[in-house]
């Protein structure tokens, strides 16, 4: 394996934590017996180990060594994955590279590992070579990784050669993206106080929402429809802001919206206002990917002393370098202007004409006016919370109880809980569900 590992020319920069990395040094060590026994199979077994979490954590199934290797493949960022992720397959010398070393991952798919397993009394590669997942194991990993993994893997494990598996592999970095960015919907940042280093974690566990989810606001769904279909296929599109009364449906809506676009290279990335000291950062490190990109800000709003929101109108509309075309704001809020006005805001007030101006003002509310669509949401009548609670309930067969009980139950439920409002209307029907007949 060592051996074959050497030979890597392009995916050959795994790192001291890469498990196929390690596991060459253990064959070399075995083959110049520079370690005992006890000691390499231990050795092994921590490997194996770490396979296990990876195959947990991402839902890999029946040969967990072919889907190691395939993961491996397509989350490598190296200037030819990167290339044919945005430009797709190319002529040019960098191909025989590839192909060479996609020669070396076909050699290692088959590799023989009953060596080693006779040596040391072992047989956990033969035991991965032919493995069962947990029953309902969607339910702790990302299907959507799971599902890309097996059936490239699948593909790879049938290809007669390296140049099959390298046009395999152009086909999938085309359609999907290679790494992180292409195997997730969403993420969250992590980054320094100073905004020099921005690190993108996956949010595995995003919240199967569809549009169709969130009854009534047909209008308010159309407009975003609309903006984001234009984004995603590359024409004019405008940064958004979801405001109006909390519980609405605001955050679904783009939840949602990524979850319908997703195929079509849509990414977002939630962060808060604390971290949009890191924008220019993000944007830097996202500007060339093959996606487009929501930045995604929930609960957006500033109090008096706050002037985070100075990054934001700088990085929308107004700082020197302009906003790449592949990424746009989505921000929801309570407040129509975001900024919260005070009288204090007022006593730069000057008089021209008949109108009164203050500069306060109108330096807070220029950040609104940079979001080229505004879309509000507001509570809905007594009627339409009544039909939102009937269309949800239908979803539920659990839930026998006749019309006229549900929608009174409803009503004393609101009274106690909030309000009239999707939010509650949801919460309510969970109630119903958790009844015990």
């Amino acid at each position: 394996m060592y051996r074959e590992l050497s030979k890597l020319i392009i995916f050959n920069n795994g790192g001291e934590e890469n498990i196929l990395a390690r596991l060459g040094k253990i064959f070399k060590d075995f083959h110049e017996q520079n370690d005992s026994a006890d000691s390499l199979r231990a050795r092994i077994y921590a490997e194996v180990r770490r396979l296990l979490e990876i195959a947990t954590k991402y839902g890999f199934d029946n040969n967990l060594w072919h889907n190691y290797l395939t993961f491996l493949i397509i989350t490598d960022e190296n200037p030819l994955s990167l290339t044919y992720e945005k430009a797709g397959k190319q002529d040019g010398t960098v191909n025989s590279f590839a192909i060479n070393d996609f020669c070396v991952f076909k050699r290692l798919f088959d590799f023989d590992f009953s060596e080693i397993e006779s040596a040391l009394d072992i047989n956990c590669f033969t035991t991965l070579s032919s493995y069962k997942a947990i029953e309902k194991r969607e339910q702790i990993f990302n299907k959507n990784v799971s599902d890309k993994v097996r059936a490239l893997s699948a593909e790879i494990e049938s290809a007669p050669s390296g140049e099959a598996i390298f046009d395999a592999v152009c086909r999938f970095y085309q359609a999907y993206g290679v790494g992180m960015f292409g195997l997730n919907k969403a993420f969250r940042v992590e980054c320094d106080e100073l905004g020099s280093s921005v690190k993108f974690l996956p949010i595995t566990n995003m919240a199967p929402v569809h549009l169709s989810s969130l009854i009534g606001y047909e209008l308010q769904k159309n407009l975003l429809v609309e903006n984001t279909e234009a984004f995603v296929e590359g024409r004019g599109a405008n940064n958004v802001l979801l405001y109006g009364d909390s519980g609405t449906g605001k955050s679904t809506s783009i939840k949602a919206i990524v979850n319908q676009y997703y195929d079509k290279g849509l990414r977002m990335i939630e962060i808060y206002k604390h971290q949009f000291v890191c924008l220019s950062k993000i944007i830097s490190e996202i500007k060339n990917r093959n996606y487009r990109f929501i930045i995604y800000m929930d609960d957006l709003s500033f109090e008096e002393h706050e002037i985070e929101y100075k990054y934001l109108k700088a990085l929308i509309e107004g700082g020197v370098e302009v906003k790449p075309d592949n990424i746009l704001i989505y921000a929801t809020s309570n407040r129509r202007h975001l900024i919260k006005e005070t009288w204090n805001d007022r006593t730069d007030a000057t008089q021209v004409g008949d109108i009164h101006r203050s500069e306060t003002i109108e330096e807070k509310l220029s950040l609104v006016n940079r979001f080229g669509l505004s879309i509000g949401y507001f509570k809905p009548s007594r009627t339409e919370f009544n039909n939102i609670v009937l269309e949800l309930a239908k979803r539920y067969p659990e839930i026998d109880m006749p019309e006229e009980q549900i929608i009174a139950e409803a009503q004393k439920w609101e009274m106690r809980n909030g309000g009239i409002s999707g939010r509650t209307a949801q919460q309510f029907v969970n109630h119903l569900c958790g009844i015990k007949k």
